[in-house]
């Protein structure tokens, strides 16, 4: 008996070992896990976001964020406007006898199905200018689209064309699939009234709306006195105008009609009719602004064609 348990033990000793070394190491490793938590708390804040970022689920979350950054820049790219017109510059300026011509070489490399026009010795040149002025998805299969655009010969004469467009799922390919139609360019679209029906006459308001735009367009001044606190907005450089002449201003709100400036705070919106010369001649310019009552003054809050500029309301 004593015989059969040793030699149990003696079968058993190597299991009994293995999974000693499998305790000892898993041991090991919360030791190290626990050290390692230590020294990242030790270390600071820092360090510790920099621990939980580095997580799976943190990897997880990059992941999806660079997926849908892609997606997005798909979106935008997918849209065909810049290769039909591309294509149509090369086939306006293209002809079926002579196909060795660069514009024809390129034509026919988009769209390799599509025969080039064959124009008649007089005919009025080439356009001098073809401008994509509308994309729309069409019913012809995923990825099919309708680019209209506008050719414009050096007589003035327009002419508008549809040009068939497929993209592929990712919008990184394209190809045109059928020869153009000439189609009626756009309607007029019935501009909306206009907001501003308050009359501003020679008053406060006035003045500072015509310093201001003679300081941003002619240099004649600094345009920084003019800003209410918290506005960045640069002169346009180099100074394009001599002069500027501001010949109306309309408002929406009462208040920037009164001869008094009101209460700090109170805002309004004005459009202003301007005149600017230079050596070439005059030219008609609308702006419109956001102006704020501030200690008896007016100031500039807005411009709205430089809102890429810092122009926004921040007051």
């Amino acid at each position: 008996m004593p015989h059969r348990r040793h030699a149990s033990l003696k079968e058993e000793g190597p299991a009994v070992i293995a999974a000693g070394a499998r305790l000892e190491a898993m041991r090991r490793r919360v030791r190290l896990s626990r050290v390692a938590v230590w020294t990242v708390i030790a270390a600071g804040p820092v360090a510790l976001a920099v621990a939980v970022t580095s997580t799976p689920t943190a990897s997880v979350a990059i992941a999806h964020n660079r997926t849908a950054d892609a997606q997005s820049v798909t979106a935008v790219a997918a849209d065909p406007a810049g290769y039909a017109q591309v294509f149509m510059t090369a086939w306006l300026r293209s002809s079926a006898d002579d196909t060795a011509s660069a514009q024809a070489r390129l034509a026919q490399s988009m769209a390799p199905d599509v025969e080039l026009p064959d124009p008649a010795p007089d005919a009025q040149s080439a356009p001098a200018f073809v401008i994509p002025v509308r994309s729309a998805r069409t019913n012809n299969g995923a990825g099919a689209w309708s680019v209209t655009v506008a050719a414009q010969y050096a007589d003035s004469a327009v002419r508008y064309f549809a040009v068939p467009v497929t993209t592929n799922t990712a919008g990184t390919s394209f190809a045109v699939t059928g020869a153009p139609a000439v189609v009626a360019g756009p309607g007029r679209a019935e501009p909306s009234e206009s907001p501003y029906t308050v009359p501003v006459p020679d008053v406060e308001l006035s003045s500072t709306v015509g310093e201001f735009l003679a300081a941003y367009l002619t240099g004649a001044g600094e345009v920084d006195r003019y800003l209410a606190p918290g506005v960045h907005l640069t002169a346009v450089s180099p100074a394009p105008f001599a002069s500027v002449t501001v010949r109306q201003i309309s408002a929406i709100e009462e208040a920037a009609a009164a001869e008094a400036v009101p209460g700090d705070g109170t805002r309004v919106h004005v459009q202003a009719t301007a005149r600017a010369q230079d050596t070439s001649g005059r030219w008609p310019l609308v702006y419109e602004l956001t102006l704020a009552a501030r200690s008896g003054r007016w100031e500039v809050a807005a411009l709205t064609s430089a809102t890429d500029q810092g122009g926004g309301d921040r007051i």
